[in-house]
């Protein structure tokens, strides 16, 4: 036995040493064949690597912006002038791609780039009817041409082909799938399969109905031909024979096929979304060309808020067509931005302004802030009573809005119905330029006029520019003890934002308290409309009536309207109680519910039922009403309060006087309406009666007892 394995074991060296021979003697009969194949593939592979697929197309793409599901909110142009926007398979409609591949490359999922088998039916077809019959081109052939357009013809086919395999050599299936979705051609400046749904169908491609899906399935044959919009028959017969086809080849039924047949191809491109455009544009500038910017909006609430914008602005609008409009919602926890209304009418007159960051007067929406800082500082509590009567701040007098004074009230009556002695008195003993510079270190700072040294006491009162959006961040604060936030506009924020303490948990919630007894507006909740959450909201109205503010905050929201003009001129009688508040309340209406219960006190609030429950040293508040306290400002300026300049008024009645009043000056004041003086016994204080002739312009001037003087340029038109 030992034996017969040793002579096993020289035989096989043997036999292996027969076979080497063997392979030598071919190897030198055929050494050219074989040098001259391996030479090829060595050529093919360094020409794969030198040589790659040019991608630049497929990078070419239009910068996105959508809402927080991902979903569309606009589109902007690629930098070629197309609508080029990435189309993802797992965002596209299943039987849409399974349509795609079944009519265009059935066997596109086992093949690697050619399909041999199309290949020898094409040849066949060819040999047997003398012409092209059927193509050969597979899916991945034709994304190879979409990358590199170019000549047709065989050399353009084995060029595609080549390119194919380069394309199935790094890619996946998915990734080439991608590329064809997002290149092919829809006609006109349309490319790719999402900006071909969203003009021809108004929506994305995630759920199309059969015979849109086959639409998109027959546009890349021929774009030009077949497009809708202005090839209505030619598209629709292109579609039916796309489902013919397939319903032959048991793709869809035939009574799937019927049904398809039957239904209309759109004869118009609608308008890419146009969302929150103002928003857009802002994200898309600090972005790189063809990014995908996912947002925080929520695309329903955020049509709809639209839709209500442009409905208020007719009604809203005087004739002249340039009353607009502002939102803002805020969701408070995430500090995420649900809706951003910049304009009501982008399209329309000054419709490129973001009204929601443009700098105007605030008018009184920052008293609950100098409220609040002052409840930190326990200076005052909302249950101290401070007197409402005229008061001078060194030589500043402020008056409140009605010119009225309401006698000895708590802070809390003060804040709701906005009273301007008792805001003054706080911020002086807070003092202006802390205030500014709080505000300031909170990411939010305010913009003082032109000549303006600093900060000073009318700051309370709207004498200093601020924004929408920092007027929403800082109300934030008052639903989150006191924490001030940036704005959260885009999905990916950063993980650690700054936050800053502008005061304490029981101050915000003082405030916050006080304000949801705020007054609301006129017939609000008398049949037009009750809110089912408690809302705590300021309304503020600019000097001249040329800005009219509601900010609200909720326990999960805050929201944010202004309404004015964009370039500042005044909406006599416009006041932010009766303009922007039943906005904001509607605004709030249309928000998800929310609980009923006002919040709960936190820890360390000093919670009473009256002023005498609290100590003795926050009983009163007392006005400091020494000269010099704090930074102030200089005497009032003589100004024209109403009308004022620039103001379309209406004409008084027969035999009626039209009111002039002033603000500021020194002394007696002397009226004079074009060149005629008015009768010294129609003047009363800062108050003037004056009886117009007629329609047409007039020029009211009003001088004080040192000679300064103001004047105003206003149009008086007739009830029609």
């Amino acid at each position: 036995m030992t034996s017969e394995r040793g002579k096993l074991r020289q035989l096989l060296p043997g036999r292996g040493n027969a076979w080497l021979r063997i392979a030598r003697r071919l190897a030198a009969k055929h050494r050219r064949k074989i040098g001259a194949v391996l030479a090829a593939l060595l050529v093919i592979i360094a020409l794969d690597f030198l040589v790659p697929p040019d991608l630049s197309r497929a990078r070419l793409l239009s910068t996105i912006v959508t809402d927080k599901d991902g979903h569309v909110l606009h589109p902007f142009l690629a930098g070629d002038g197309r609508w080029r926007l990435p189309a993802d398979p797992a965002a596209a409609d299943a039987r849409y791609l399974t349509l795609l591949k079944a009519y265009e490359d059935k066997r596109f999922e086992s093949h690697w780039g050619i399909d041999p088998f199309a290949v020898l039916r094409a040849m066949g077809q060819l040999v047997t009817s003398g012409h092209v019959v059927s193509g050969a081109s597979t899916l991945t052939m034709q994304t190879a041409r979409l990358l590199n357009p170019g000549s047709r013809g065989l050399g353009a086919k084995l060029t595609q082909a080549a390119r194919a395999l380069q394309l199935e050599r790094r890619f996946s299936k998915a990734q080439i799938l991608q590329l064809y979705l997002t290149l092919a051609p829809f006609g006109g400046n349309l490319e790719g399969a999402r900006a071909a749904s969203l003009a021809y169908f108004g929506k994305e491609p995630a759920h199309l109905t059969l015979a849109e899906a086959a639409l998109l399935v027959a546009l890349p044959q021929s774009p030009e031909r077949l497009r809708p919009d202005r090839h209505a028959d030619a598209a629709k017969a292109g579609r039916d024979k796309v489902l013919r086809l397939l319903a032959e080849r048991g793709a869809i039924s035939a009574g799937e096929r019927d049904e398809a047949l039957n239904d209309p191809v759109p004869s118009a491109r609608q308008p890419m979304p146009r969302h929150a455009p103002h928003l857009a544009v802002a994200l898309a500038a600090a972005a790189p060309r063809g990014a995908v910017i996912r947002t925080e909006i929520d695309g329903a609430l955020q049509a709809a808020l639209e839709s209500l914008a442009r409905r208020e602005q007719a009604s809203l609008d005087d004739g002249r067509g340039s009353t607009n409009l502002a939102f803002l919602v805020v969701e408070q926890q995430s500090r995420a931005v649900r809706a951003y209304i910049g304009n009501a009418n982008p399209q329309g007159h000054a419709g490129y302004v973001d009204l929601a960051r443009a700098i105007r007067s605030p008018g009184s929406t920052l008293k609950p802030l100098v409220y609040a800082v002052a409840f930190d500082d326990l200076i005052a509590h909302p249950k101290t009573q401070i007197e409402d009567r005229p008061t001078l701040f060194g030589d500043y007098e402020p008056r409140n809005f009605d010119r009225g004074y309401q006698g000895t009230v708590s802070l809390a009556q003060a804040l709701q119905f906005s009273l301007n002695v008792s805001a003054v008195a706080l911020l002086d003993r807070v003092g202006p330029a802390r205030f500014a510079a709080k505000l300031a270190d909170a990411g939010t700072p305010l913009h003082f006029p032109r000549g303006v040294a600093g900060p000073s006491l009318p700051l309370v009162l709207g004498g200093v520019g601020t924004s929408l959006s920092d007027l929403v961040t800082l109300y934030a604060a008052l639903g989150e003890d006191g924490i001030v936030r940036p704005l959260n506009y885009r999905h990916d924020r950063p993980a650690h934002e700054r936050a800053v303490t502008l005061f304490g948990p029981a101050a915000a919630w003082y405030v916050r308290d006080a304000l949801l007894d705020s007054p609301l507006p006129e017939g609000w909740g008398e049949g037009r409309g009750l809110t089912r959450r408690p809302i705590a909201f300021k309304t503020g109205t600019s000097y001249g009536f040329r800005d009219a503010w509601s900010i609200g905050v909720s326990g999960r929201y805050t929201v944010g309207v202004w309404v004015g003009r964009p370039d500042g001129s005044t909406r006599p009688g416009a006041i932010g109680r009766n303009t922007a508040a039943p906005l904001l309340l509607s605004i709030f209406d249309q928000l998800p519910p929310e609980p009923a219960a006002r919040p709960a006190p936190p820890k360390g609030a000093i919670v009473v039922q009256n002023n005498e429950e609290l100590p003795r040293g926050l009983r009163h508040f007392a006005v400091n009403r020494a000269a010099g306290s704090g930074a102030r400002s200089p005497a009032q300026p003589l100004e024209i309060a109403f009308p004022p300049p620039g103001a379309t008024v209406a004409l008084p009645e027969e035999g009626r006087s039209l009111s002039l009043r002033a603000e500021g000056g020194h002394g007696a004041l002397f009226w004079v309406v074009d060149g005629a003086p008015v009768d010294r016994a129609k003047m009363d204080g800062r108050r003037a009666a004056w009886t117009p002739q007629g329609p047409g312009y007039s020029r009211i001037t009003v001088i004080d007892a040192e000679g300064k003087s103001a004047s105003a340029l206003v149009k008086l038109v007739g009830a029609n």
